[in-house]
């Protein structure tokens, strides 16, 4: 059976992604019925300005899940923990991001100042990052021969791109009576169909939207039912068993199978038994995901400030993991992937990983996550709507 490092080297270089991704963009609007808010004043303050500090701490606790499905691979080598582990977190951290994405998209309907939004705080970063981790693979990783392509995301820029796309066609998904079950066929069809190609990662793109648009059909009360007493105590049942669960199956199952990348035949199935086997996956990862949103803490604390910054921790910690695999880190220092080594690397990048979603950090690099480019567009694409 291959090693997990050469599967995981195997399926980056045939699509060079692999990482799940904070809700990236600014949402339109959040629920009105939060722990914390403004006082009460004599003028009602807009719903756009309110943060419940739920979503700030789930967005904040999986962008470190992201920082931890990105650095395990370097020091996954030889350990069938460290693979546990890596495939436990694969299984629900960008699912649990893109529904809640989905939720966040809910108010979109394309008016002007949302597609402004859109542009400047998805589209834009996009590009920019796009080429610079294509550059950093030409000059830091000498793939002096990789193009700058931004038809075929490279490395974690897949998702900036497919929020895009998702966020685009909410208002699509909305008008359907049944969008869930849409999705799902959609999903399903994609899984079976190997000639979709690597052309804005669309065949990744498909077999996550049932995520998103769950997310879309969600509501504050489904949220607040997962953080109740009973639900959080199964929370944590699954967990516990879920961790042991997934070092039994760890060697049994490729990890190409996590990354939805690829359609089943090309994961080595026929169609029917692969498509038994994501629809298996696709439940496990429901499960996780609903435990980890009822887990996720709703009161305000030192970290909630933090989930205002996932998208800079999410584009910049990228160049720290390529670094040091263009470095050849682990060649050169192979204490690192030992245990203690391995605890180390992880509790590392956790705390580098924080440390850029702090608002200095956000501010510094709100010239591009956040611009307001208000010269670039019309009056009425820069004015939010005041009526409903």
């Amino acid at each position: 059976m291959p090693s997990a490092a050469h599967e995981i080297r195997k399926a980056s270089s045939a699509r060079d992604g692999g990482g799940g991704a904070p809700n990236l963009g600014r949402p339109d609007t959040v629920s009105a019925t939060t722990t914390t808010g403004p006082k009460p004043s004599a003028e009602p303050v807009p719903l756009s300005t309110r943060r419940d500090p739920y979503f700030d701490n789930a967005k904040y606790l999986a962008i470190l899940l992201v920082a931890l499905g990105h650095v395990l691979p370097l020091v996954i080598e030889g350990s069938r923990a460290t693979r546990a582990l890596y495939m436990f977190v694969y299984l629900f951290h960008m699912p649990a991001f893109i529904l809640i994405s989905g939720y966040l998209s809910r108010s979109y309907t394309g008016r002007p100042d949302q597609l402004r939004r859109l542009l400047t705080g998805v589209a834009l970063p996009y590009v920019v990052f796009e080429v610079a981790y294509t550059l950093f693979a030409r000059y830091g990783g000498n793939f002096s021969g990789k193009p700058i392509s931004l038809l075929q995301p490279f490395y974690l820029m897949w998702f900036l791109l497919a929020l895009f796309i998702w966020r685009l066609t909410a208002p699509l998904w909305r008008t359907l009576r049944w969008p869930l079950a849409v999705s799902l066929v959609i999903a399903a069809l994609t899984m079976i169909t190997p000639d979709i190609g690597p052309t804005l990662d669309l065949i990744r793109v498909l077999q996550f939207l049932p995520f998103f648009v769950l997310g879309l059909c969600m509501k504050l009360e489904h949220f607040q039912v997962l953080r109740r007493r009973g639900p959080r105590a199964f929370a944590v049942l699954v967990f516990a068993a879920a961790i042991p669960l997934t070092y039994w199956v760890t060697l049994d199952i490729p990890l190409n199978w996590l990354y939805r990348s690829r359609s089943v035949q090309e994961l080595g199935m026929g169609w029917w038994p692969g498509l038994m086997r994501e629809g298996l996956l696709f439940c496990c990862t429901l499960v996780l995901v609903a435990a980890f949103l009822a887990l996720v803490p709703g009161r305000r604390y030192w970290f909630t400030v933090l989930g205002a910054g996932t998208i800079c921790g999410y584009v910049l910690h990228g160049f720290l993991i390529r670094g040091a695999q263009y470095a050849g880190l682990l060649e050169h220092y192979p204490v690192l992937n030992t245990p203690t080594g391995r605890v180390a690397v992880t509790v590392t990048m956790l705390v580098v990983m924080t440390l850029l979603c702090t608002p200095p950090v956000r501010r510094a690099m709100k010239f591009v996550t956040e611009p307001e480019m208000k010269w670039a567009f019309r009056r009425e694409m820069t004015e939010p709507r005041t009526h409903p």
